[in-house]
C-alpha cells in the first residue's frame, strides 16, 4: 500500500486502532512463550495460533496488525538451531501468516468497509538479549553491530509484502541513529515507537527529543511514538511528541498498567479494559491519531478502544 493511502486512511479513521500485545495474549491463551525466541518460536512450531490471536484482534476491531517477527533475529535464529534457509523463511511466514488472518476476516466480513493493514514488527537489539536489553538500552557495543544485527532483517520484512514497518521499542539513542540511517533506503512507509523511562528520556537516559529529530526528515517514516510504556505517562508523551514531530503523525500502544513483582513472578495493579480505553480517549484527544496497546493488553483492551462512542468519553 502505498504511503499516501495509509496516510489517508489513518485519516479518516480517527483514530487508527492497532492491535494489542502478541505474546502476552499467546501466553495469556496457554501457550509456551517463554524462550528466548518469545512469539517468533510459534511461527514455525504453532502458526495457527498465531493466526488465531490475529484474528481476535480484527475481530475485536483493530485496523491495524502487528506481526509475530519482533523478537526473531539472524542471531537469535542461529542460536536457536535454524539453517539459512529457515531463518529466512520464517521472517517472510510472520508476515503471511498476519495476511492468512487478515484474508480470513475480510473473507468473513465482506461488508466492512475497510481492509486492514499489515505492520511487519522489528523489534531492538534489547530483545534479542532476551535480558530486559529493552528496557535499558545502553547495549555496550559498536555501531556496526547494531547495523549488522538490523539490516538483513529490515530487508527482508522490506520485502516482505506487509503494508508497513513498525520499528519498535527503541530505548536506546544510539541504537536510533543507526536505525535512522538504515531506514533511509527502505521502500515500505514505517512507524518508529521508542521505550521511554519518563516522558522526556529514553531508557537509555538520553532525550526523547533527540531521538524524534533523528526522523523528522525521512519521508517514509509517517509516524513517531511510544510502547510498551505505562498508560499514566501517554499523555505527557504525546506533549513531548507534538512538540518535537510536529510534522509526523502520533503512535501510542502502552501495556496494560501492571507492575511485575520479580519475586512472586506475577503482575498486579493492571487496568481493566474499560479504564485503559477511557485514559486512550484522553491520548486522542492530546493528538494521538495511531492508538493500541502492548503488554499485558488483549482482545477486550482492542474491542473497548474501538468503540466510537470511546473517543467522547
Amino acid at each position: 500500500m502505498q504511503l499516501t493511502n495509509i496516510r489517508a486512511m489513518i485519516d479518516n479513521e480517527a483514530p487508527l486502532v492497532l492491535d494489542g500485545g502478541l505474546g502476552s495474549e499467546l501466553d495469556a491463551r496457554g501457550y509456551d512463550v517463554s524462550s528466548a525466541l518469545w512469539s517468533a518460536e510459534l511461527v514455525s512450531s504453532h502458526p495457527a495460533a498465531i493466526v488465531e490471536v490475529h484474528r481476535a484482534y480484527l475481530d475485536a476491531g483493530a485496523r491495524c496488525i502487528i506481526s509475530a517477527s519482533y523478537q526473531a533475529s539472524v542471531r537469535g535464529l542461529e542460536e536457536a538451531g535454524y539453517d539459512p534457509a529457515a531463518i529466512r523463511r520464517l521472517f517472510s511466514e510472520t508476515i503471511v501468516l498476519a495476511r492468512r488472518a487478515r484474508d480470513e476476516f475480510l473473507r468473513d466480513n465482506p461488508d466492512c468497509g475497510y481492509r486492514p493493514l499489515v505492520a511487519a514488527s522489528l523489534g531492538p537489539y534489547g530483545a534479542y538479549l532476551a535480558d530486559g536489553g529493552e528496557y535499558r538500552g545502553r547495549y555496550g557495543v559498536e555501531d556496526e553491530v547494531l547495523r549488522s544485527f538490523h539490516m538483513q532483517r529490515l530487508q527482508w520484512l522490506d520485502d516482505a509484502g506487509a503494508d508497513l514497518i513498525a520499528c519498535e521499542t527503541i530505548p536506546d539513542l544510539q541504537e536510533a541513529k543507526v536505525l535512522a540511517q538504515l531506514l533511509e533506503s527502505t521502500l515500505s512507509p514505517s512507524w518508529v515507537s521508542f521505550c521511554c523511562r519518563d516522558t522526556q528520556s529514553l531508557q537509555d537516559g538520553h532525550r526523547l527529543a533527540d531521538a524524534l529529530a533523528l526522523f523528522r526528515s525521512l519521508p517514509r517514516v509517517l509516524a513517531l511514538g511510544v510502547n510498551c510504556c505505562p498508560p499514566g505517562i501517554v499523555a505527557g508523551l504525546i506533549d513531548n511528541l507534538r512538540l518535537h514531530a510536529a510534522d509526523k503523525l502520533i503512535v501510542v500502544y502502552p501495556d496494560s498498567g501492571a507492575q511485575y513483582d520479580a519475586e512472586r513472578k506475577s503482575r498486579h495493579g493492571q487496568l481493566t479494559a474499560a479504564q485503559w480505553s477511557r485514559q486512550a480517549a484522553g491520548w486522542y484527544r492530546a493528538g494521538a491519531s495511531i492508538i493500541g496497546g502492548c503488554c499485558g493488553t488483549g482482545p477486550e483492551h482492542i474491542r473497548e478502544l474501538a468503540k466510537r462512542e470511546t473517543w467522547h468519553f
